[in-house]
């Protein structure tokens, strides 16, 4: 199978996935968020020569977006609170079309609380919370995207929760 023909059916296979980690951790426009998958991907293709196959072509592609996005976050140094500002004004944002039931649950009271909490966590907590409890990797999979080692992810988890917990007042987070 040729480089493209890889990319491709990874693509097919995991653009959900990527897309949605992407709209979590940056809490940008649909079409931004599109830009950057398609920029994973473009990223993936030029450097498969350099993918050993020692992880899951998916853990793979979860670390380039993590790369991607902390580029995207240091070039544009976006407000972090705009995504969350569009629902409290009560605007929807422009092309929900590829919005699923969890985003959209944000807009209630009790969403928006947990969001401003974990907005207000350090980064590295943010991401250990998207990739274990929201995405749902393993903690094998979220070590290999992070570039940690198991036991850091889950350390920094722990902590993320309990830093959490703290912010909703003792609520029990999961």
């Amino acid at each position: 199978m040729s480089n493209k023909q890889v990319i491709s059916e990874w693509f097919y296979l995991y653009s959900d996935d990527i897309y949605q980690f992407l709209l979590y951790r940056l809490h940008s426009k649909h079409h931004d968020v599109e830009d950057l998958v398609q920029e994973v991907f473009i990223r993936a293709l030029n450097s498969l020569d350099r993918y050993k196959g020692e992880a899951a072509p998916k853990t793979w592609l979860y670390s380039i977006a993590r790369n991607i996005a902390i580029d995207a976050h240091r070039k544009n140094k976006r407000d972090k609170w705009k995504w969350l500002l569009q629902f409290e004004s009560g605007t929807v944002p422009e092309n929900t079309e590829k919005a699923t039931p969890e985003h959209l649950y944000f807009v209630t009271e009790e969403q928006r609380e947990l969001l401003n909490a974990i907005r207000s966590l350090k980064e590295s907590y943010q991401e250990v919370l998207i990739m274990r409890s929201i995405k749902e990797l393993s903690v094998q999979e979220t070590a290999a995207a992070m570039g940690w080692t198991e036991n850091k992810v889950r350390s920094t988890l722990h902590r993320a929760k309990s830093a959490l917990q703290k912010k909703l007042g003792g609520n029990v987070v999961e």
